[in-house]
């Protein structure tokens, strides 16, 4: 790939991020139960970009996505993703599961980057207490030199949610909240199923998934190129991340198929303004909780079948 190359895909990226970004400034946009919908152009874009990327290129994707994820950290460090003050806003859990004001909330942020969302949350709450963990181990470590990192009040590790268990750091249903932002989205549709049941372990019975992440015909899906799409509503970027973008229909029955109860799942619909090259783009985000029944036993799933067969 030339100079020229990197520097405008960079660019690009930067763009989009930047989009994301504003959107999360004021994320609450406009809820809907119905998906957005597209232009006969954007049909026409969507209908033309069938070609799927060879399997020979989705294996070796698969394989380097650790790699792929540690080297994004290594070139944008922490300065490339915003601090996330919003989601106590957007998400009263966060607050309201709790009897009295001092009693301590025990939260997972599963994918937690380096600590975008969780330092803004241990900032505004004493009683709060956060396993975090990422894909990345670089991203961990970004995480423990923070200043705001300490051990009373956090505790970081690096974890493939899709085949590390989380009960190896953390107390199996331990967890009052698990926050799921912009995470999913990086995982193979296929293994999805596997990074719930994995949560799913942490959570105590009654406890709740709060999830962000793209959305159905978001931007960022309509503008990738050709030779990038992957599967369904799955796409790899020209640095080897890739990103799914989430129907309600697709997300509702994926939790309910890993045991969970679905409470609120709605789109959320903004128009965000490029001033500096005159655009008004449209920004889908799917934003969702889900309960884990009070009736729930543990140590079910494909995962813990899996461990029973390393066993033998």
């Amino acid at each position: 790939m030339s100079l020229a190359t990197i520097n405008k895909y960079e660019f690009d990226l930067t763009q989009t991020v930047k989009a994301d970004a504003k959107a999360q400034a004021f994320p609450c946009g406009q809820t809907t139960s119905t998906a957005r919908h597209l232009t006969q152009e954007e049909l026409d874009k969507l209908s033309s970009d069938e070609a799927l990327v060879s399997e020979f290129k989705q294996m070796k994707l698969e394989k380097e996505v650790q790699k792929n994820w540690d080297l994004f950290y290594k070139r944008n460090t922490t300065n490339f993703f915003k601090d996330r003050h919003w989601t106590t806003r957007e998400f009263e859990e966060l607050r309201a599961r709790r009897e009295f004001e001092s009693q301590k909330l025990v939260l997972l942020e599963a994918g937690c980057g380096v600590g975008n969302c969780i330092f803004p949350l241990i900032e505004e709450d004493p009683h709060i207490f956060v396993y975090a963990c990422d894909f990345s181990p670089r991203a961990v470590e970004f995480v423990k030199k923070n200043p705001l990192y300490h051990r009373e009040r956090c505790c970081a590790f690096q974890c493939d949610l899709t085949k590390d268990h989380l009960t190896e750091n953390v107390p199996e249903g331990s967890v009052d909240v698990v926050t799921l932002i912009f995470v999913l989205s990086a995982v193979h549709p296929d293994k999805m199923k596997l990074a719930l049941e994995n949560i799913s372990k942490v959570l105590k019975p009654g406890g709740v998934v709060l999830f962000r992440d793209y959305g159905l015909y978001d931007h960022a899906m309509l503008r990738f190129k050709s030779a990038s799409k992957l599967g369904d509503n799955f796409y790899v970027r020209q640095d080897g991340t890739r990103s799914y973008f989430f129907s309600k229909e697709f997300l509702a029955k994926l939790f309910e198929e890993a045991g969970f109860q679905s409470v609120v799942n709605e789109y959320v619909l903004r128009e965000t303004v490029n001033k500096k090259e005159g655009l008004c783009v449209a920004r889908v985000f799917l934003q969702s909780k889900f309960i884990k029944p009070a009736n729930s036993q543990t140590g079910s799933g494909l995962l813990s079948y899996k461990s029973s067969k390393e066993g033998k």
